[in-house]
């Protein structure tokens, strides 16, 4: 007789699961050695964040890649943080038709900085940048044709920094008298409003969930 054990043989052990966000962060991180500063995964969404040396190779790769394809651009668009010295975040959202993943490219800009054109890589890139340009005042170097594309000829300012003010500089206006459009200061009829959202509305019996201010009182 035999002197083995009886009973079921083991099972063998169980290979640990490999996040597919995290093996492409690698992935991207390996091919290009020091052009992924950081990486941040969070809602199930990818986001890698570059130097403005590295950005066109980075999205040349992620483009040009075989394994990754991410052919399509779906948006570039900003964030303002007045607070830092970086004080804007250009955002890429890449979209690959193939794999069916996306993947958000991030740089942070100071305010003089200039950020590399993208539309020798992607064309559609044309007008999103001159959106970014128009609303945050961000220059895309390369850019043929960075002009003002939502705002009007002359208008002042970049309407989504969050120092600008929430009435604008100027108002129009059609004017009969001269039969044409005019551009005023702008002249509020009543003081300008600041809505406090967390308290309740004035004359009702009961108080909002989760208004901790109207309990205060």
């Amino acid at each position: 007789m035999s002197d083995a054990p009886s009973g079921p043989a083991p099972e063998p052990d169980a290979v640990p699961e490999v996040d597919p966000l995290r093996a492409l962060a690698d992935q991207v991180s390996e091919a290009l050695p020091g052009a992924v500063a950081s990486v941040r995964i969070a809602y199930g969404e990818l986001t890698i964040e570059t130097e403005a040396a590295h950005l066109l190779p980075l999205l040349a790769h992620l483009r040009g890649d075989p394994a990754l394809r991410f052919s399509t651009l779906i948006d570039v668009t900003a964030v303002d943080h007045p607070e830092r010295v970086a004080r804007f975040d250009v955002v890429w959202h890449l979209l690959s038709m193939f794999t069916n993943r996306r993947i958000r490219v991030k740089l942070a800009v100071a305010e003089d900085e200039m950020v590399p054109s993208a539309t020798g890589l992607f064309p559609g890139a044309d007008w999103y940048e001159r959106e970014t340009f128009d609303m945050f005042g961000i220059i895309f170097s390369g850019h043929k044709d960075l002009r003002r594309i939502l705002t009007d000829y002359g208008f002042r300012g970049h309407p989504l920094r969050k120092d600008f003010p929430t009435t604008g500089y100027v108002e129009v206006r059609y004017d009969e008298e001269q039969k044409r459009v005019v551009y005023e200061p702008v002249k509020l009829v009543q003081e300008y409003r600041q809505f406090d959202f967390m308290s309740p509305w004035e004359g009702a019996e009961y108080i909002l969930p989760g208004d901790q201010k109207a309990e205060a009182k």
